[in-house]
């Protein structure tokens, strides 16, 4: 769709901490909420009323079933349902589907009509405590449109783990060889620093590392994360390790690692990328910022062994 073909590249976005939003709307109710999406898990936008919609047995509400695309079979999910939102017969038959991609499972998601492409610094991102309330907070940031209106982002990563959980990392599997695996004193002694704004990402890294008898703290932005780190002084040599996600309000991940390898007492710290947007281009950018690894969000219970390894490349241990 041509809403979707000018796009900065990612490399060019995160040197300037910047991100591009895909602007959407799930209603065609004047009083209707506008959303967003970066544009990198995008694919495209079709019209929902070219496309036959196969049901699928024995599967979530929210899951409306599947279409083909380009020889693709895609599940369809009902955004508008999620967000407590019922689509008459008419709005359904006008409605789009956004083609996504999250850590390479292509879905869609039932949406009325793409409004535009936004580019937004990540420190014009905000996340209101409000958000982070309960566990059924389906919002993880907002921003405001150019008139004022106030444009929300949503957790797509709750979304996929109300709906698809096969889709997202399992908790409780352990590679093997986690069991044989060496953990340096400093990561067993220690506590690994974690920069991520989404509740589900945050509740997965927790059970993981609880798993493993580790200790981590999260915080909720690259911002926090660094503004912690930097009143550490000397003592931050002491950090066995960070994570941080790439999207976040504030502060962008790559960011983070830019700031934090180039500062005195932070440059020899593994930072580990953890992302949902494992495109080329962002691990490539990661690579060039000094981040020590990558991995993507569904093989998180991985994310120990790589740390450990990270750790000993650098000799921080």
């Amino acid at each position: 769709m041509a809403i979707l073909d000018k796009v900065d590249a990612t490399a060019n976005l995160a040197k300037n901490n910047e991100v591009q939003l895909l602007v959407f709307r799930v209603s065609d109710k004047t009083d209707s909420a506008y959303y967003a999406i970066n544009v990198f898990k995008t694919r495209e936008v079709v019209e929902s009323k070219n496309h036959y919609l196969t049901q699928i047995p024995s599967s979530h509400p929210m899951l409306e079933g599947s279409i083909v695309l380009r020889g693709l079979q895609i599940p369809i999910l009902n955004l508008p349902l999620w967000l407590e939102i019922t689509l008459t017969k008419e709005e359904v038959k006008k409605s789009n589907i956004l083609i996504c991609d999250f850590n390479g499972v292509i879905i869609g998601l039932r949406i009325m009509s793409a409004f535009r492409v936004i580019k937004k610094n990540w420190n014009e991102m905000h996340a209101p405590d409000s958000y982070r309330l309960g566990e059924d907070s389906v919002v993880i940031n907002d921003t405001r449109l150019e008139d004022g209106s106030l444009c929300l982002v949503l957790d797509y990563e709750k979304l996929l783990a109300d709906v698809i959980p096969n889709a997202m990392v399992d908790v409780h599997e352990s590679p093997e060889n986690l069991i044989d695996l060496e953990i340096p004193n400093k990561l067993k002694n220690g506590t690994v620093l974690v920069a991520e704004d989404s509740k589900t990402a945050q509740k997965h890294l927790n059970q993981i590392f609880q798993n493993a008898n580790l200790d981590i703290k999260i915080f909720n932005n690259g911002k926090l994360l660094v503004d912690y780190i930097n009143s550490l002084g000397e003592d931050a040599l002491k950090i066995p390790a960070i994570i941080t996600d790439i999207e976040m309000p504030e502060m962008s991940g790559f960011t983070v690692v830019k700031l934090l390898k180039n500062g005195v007492y932070t440059k020899s710290i593994p930072i580990i990328v953890n992302s949902s947007m494992t495109g080329a281009n962002n691990k490539r950018e990661a690579e060039s910022l000094g981040a020590d690894g990558f991995i993507d969000k569904t093989k998180s219970h991985n994310i120990i062994p790589l740390i450990v390894e990270a750790m000993n490349s650098s000799g921080h241990i």
